[in-house]
């Protein structure tokens, strides 16, 4: 098994450049090119922009660290990829899906929009209260569900506010 550490001092001294921010992400520049490399436990996702750099990385890693390829990504934390000639497509459609059976709405009736931003959602004081741990819950799945529904940004901020003492308004608006 190889470890983080051996791996990023691997990276490291093969010239790539740990990220500033992410210090799980490795960049290299090769002339016109670019590898990048993300580690994720013991897991790393990479894309050259040559199938040069393809072939040398994999050399690299199964050579040296005695790894595998398991083949081109298809799902990563959550994140359904798939490529083609004409680009690459990130969905979360299977992640949402999930959400939908996790909070028990597989017969609520589908939004065809987010939450309009003319809805006005208040602190409800005098609302019924709801499990804060519960709602913080699916706050949390939604965020994550940004990353590919920027769409919902807006909504998703807007209920986040009542975190701290949510209420059954609250929940209806999550739905």
């Amino acid at each position: 098994m190889v470890t983080r550490k051996r791996l990023t001092q691997f990276l490291v001294s093969n010239g790539y450049k740990r990220g500033g921010v992410d210090k799980t992400l490795f960049i290299k520049n090769v002339d016109s090119d670019i590898v990048i490399a993300q580690i994720y436990v013991e897991d790393i996702v990479f894309g050259p922009t040559s199938n040069t750099l393809v072939q040398e990385f994999v050399k690299q890693m199964t050579n040296e660290l005695e790894m595998s390829m398991v083949g081109e990504l298809t799902y990563f934390l959550g994140l359904q990829v798939t490529q083609s000639e004409d680009g690459t497509l990130i969905s979360q459609s299977k992640y949402a899906k999930n959400l939908v059976k996790k909070f028990g709405m597989e017969s609520a009736k589908h939004a065809k929009t987010p939450m309009g931003t003319t809805v006005k959602l208040t602190k409800d004081e005098n609302g019924v209260k709801v499990d804060p741990t519960l709602y913080r819950s699916m706050i949390g799945s939604l965020l994550y569900l940004t990353a590919s529904r920027p769409d919902i940004s807006y909504s998703v901020g807007v209920c986040a506010r009542y975190q701290d003492d949510p209420m059954e308004s609250h929940v209806t608006a999550v739905k």
